[in-house]
């Protein structure tokens, strides 16, 4: 599915680019950042609550929703946007990632990947064609591929292996693809050696995918070197197509992320920083933690300059004694908090590259940003 990506503006300082796409769902305005929805809904987020925050697009996950509730469930529920009640686009990831988050659990062979599931130990034999089947059922707007991935630090080796396989599994997801409403992205692999990300790019953007991802950063490597492979990268890919950064990250990572090409984010740090009192404040610059007693009797609103739904009727004080009584309103309510302080941020940056004034958003962000 042609997604009619197209670019409205970029930046003279930067490969910052604010452009847009259309779903069957909706149009898309990048860059976009999409909230995490692992098993059919964003941790204590309505669908009403993330369309009034802006949200247009947010993540299923392909493993998790095959093992539960299953994928005959979800197809019968009449997809994740019919089970979940939510009306824009859906992005979903291939399973992929747990290739890593449960290493210990899965074996990798040409076929595919075979894991015994962490709830029962049942075993879910994951291949490309399956990887798609299952999309196919989530009913997604845009499917990933199935790719190998494996630690920054692994060796050089197993990086080459892993790239080679994740092309030879993507041309196999290409080809099973069966539905002409759903866009099939695919993913550059090669850990931070330069040579074989180009590689990967180079060996990907050959073939007619509707979009490309940056995977395998934000998983063991420095903060620099991930900056320096993407930098690296992002060349390589089409220009008339969306460019997808997996799972990162902070909000100087995003704003990073776009000076450097890259249009859509996804990453479940907002919503599970804030379940545990993590809160971005001063518009990402800074992360407070709402544990702290000095918030204990502040009858002021978390943040002061933001205008979401929470720091507009509650106050600090009120949301930490929630957070310290383990209440689920405050699950709720701070992760309303952190979407806003990332959708927002997401806005500010398209706005700014509108307005050809990007460069100097970027400078006084991060010259905002609390040391890390």
């Amino acid at each position: 599915m042609d997604l009619n990506y197209r670019c409205e503006a970029t930046c003279p300082e930067t490969k910052a680019r604010a452009g847009r796409f259309v779903t069957p769902h909706g149009e898309v305005p990048t860059p976009i950042f999409m909230p995490v929805g692992t098993l059919g809904t964003v941790k204590g987020v309505g669908p009403f609550e993330l369309e009034a925050l802006g949200a247009r697009i947010i993540l299923g996950n392909t493993y998790h929703l095959a093992i539960r509730p299953g994928i005959e469930t979800v197809r019968a529920l009449g997809g994740m946007h019919g089970m979940a009640a939510w009306r824009r686009g859906i992005l979903t990831d291939s399973g992929g990632f747990q290739m890593l988050s449960l290493a210990d659990l899965r074996k990798v062979s040409e076929e595919g990947v075979r894991f015994r599931n962490h709830l029962d130990g049942g075993l879910l034999n994951l291949t490309p064609e399956h990887s798609i089947e299952i999309q196919t059922a989530i009913g997604s707007d845009i499917m990933m591929c199935l790719d190998h991935l494996e630690p920054a630090d692994a060796p050089r080796k197993v990086h080459e292996d892993a790239l080679a396989r994740t092309t030879r599994w993507a041309l196999r997801c290409l080809a099973a693809r069966t539905r002409d409403d759903q866009a099939l992205f695919a993913i550059v692999q090669g850990g931070i050696d330069l040579e074989l990300r180009q590689r990967s790019a180079e060996a990907l953007a050959d073939h007619p995918f509707d979009g490309f991802a940056v995977g395998g950063l934000s998983v063991g490597e420095s903060q620099t070197a991930m900056y320096e492979t993407l930098e690296f990268t992002t060349p390589f890919l089409p220009l008339d197509r969306p460019r997808y950064l997996m799972g990162v990250g902070t909000p100087e990572d995003l704003v990073e992320g776009v000076a450097r090409g890259v249009d859509m984010f996804d990453c479940v740090m907002p919503t599970r920083n804030a379940r545990k009192g993590g809160l971005f404040v001063d518009g990402g610059r800074r992360k407070v933690n709402l544990k702290n007693a000095r918030f204990k009797m502040e009858r002021g609103p978390l943040d002061p300059e933001c205008t979401c739904f929470t720091c507009s009727h509650f106050s600090a004080g009120y949301l930490r004694h929630l957070l310290m009584a383990n209440e689920f309103l405050a699950h709720r309510l701070l992760s309303i908090h952190n979407l806003h302080i990332y959708l927002d941020l997401m806005r500010g940056i398209r706005r700014a590259i509108i307005a050809g004034r990007f460069g100097e958003f970027r400078r006084d962000f991060i010259a905002g940003c609390q040391p890390r």
